[in-house]
């Protein structure tokens, strides 16, 4: 389960001070789906990058099975991302010019484990979103929702417990982004893997479970879908 407790964000100093987050609080259960929802500008994706431990909150904080992130180490958080979380975002972050094999073996080559070993997960997180016979080519020869698939692979190679999806698909047209869909939300369902979802999107907001809403990097309401 992830907490987050009266967590509020600000950047810039004294007068030049921008408020993002303002003494937000809220639970995602394990196994859930959970979609936070706000135009541009409302603190939804800082709440995000808070969450998944990309950044620190200026002051609150967040735990993560009960462990207070904000009293951990910078090596700490690390191993914990690595072991507990995958992302999926718009902007694909692929290493273009690198094999398909290799971008979805890169975050088990930084945390240290065998070639090997590297290379077996990696296959069978390709097959599991249907991209095995796209394992030799290059990032740059594949569509949208190729490289999409991609990237839900290389979120999957490290077992996480935990998907953070940021738009995941903005950059897609609607029969591919419905692919896309379906294969994050059968994760969900069937592995039990906890999907969090930053989105401006009501219909894709729709299919989660609970949906927080934010304007102005506050907690506007909160809901539980009728799935």
């Amino acid at each position: 389960m992830i907490e987050v407790k009266s967590v509020t964000k600000k950047y810039g100093s004294k007068d030049n001070s921008f408020t993002a987050l303002n003494g937000v609080s809220f639970e995602v259960p394990d196994g859930s789906s959970v979609a936070i929802l706000g135009k541009s500008g409302s603190g939804k994706s800082t709440m995000m990058h808070i969450m998944a431990l990309l950044d620190q909150p200026t002051s609150g904080s967040v735990l993560v099975d009960g462990k207070d992130t904000s009293k951990m180490k910078a090596h700490e958080l690390d191993k914990l991302r690595n072991e507990k979380f995958g992302f999926v975002f718009q902007q694909f972050f692929m290493n273009s010019n690198d094999t398909v094999l290799n971008n979805v073996m890169l975050p088990l080559k930084v945390a240290g484990v065998p070639a090997k070993e590297r290379r077996l997960r990696a296959l069978e997180a390709l097959r599991s979103v249907e991209m095995s016979e796209k394992v030799k080519n290059k990032a740059s020869d594949l569509s949208g929702g190729q490289k999409q698939r991609v990237c839900i692979a290389r979120a999957l190679v490290n077992n996480p417990s935990i998907i953070f999806a940021d738009e995941p698909t903005g950059n897609l047209d609607t029969a591919t982004g419905e692919v896309i869909e379906k294969i994050l939300f059968g994760l969900n369902k069937k592995e039990k893997i906890t999907l969090v979802i930053v989105t401006h999107d009501s219909d894709l907001a729709n299919k989660c479970e609970h949906k927080i809403y934010m304007r102005d990097g506050k907690i506007v309401s909160k809901s539980e879908s009728k799935l």
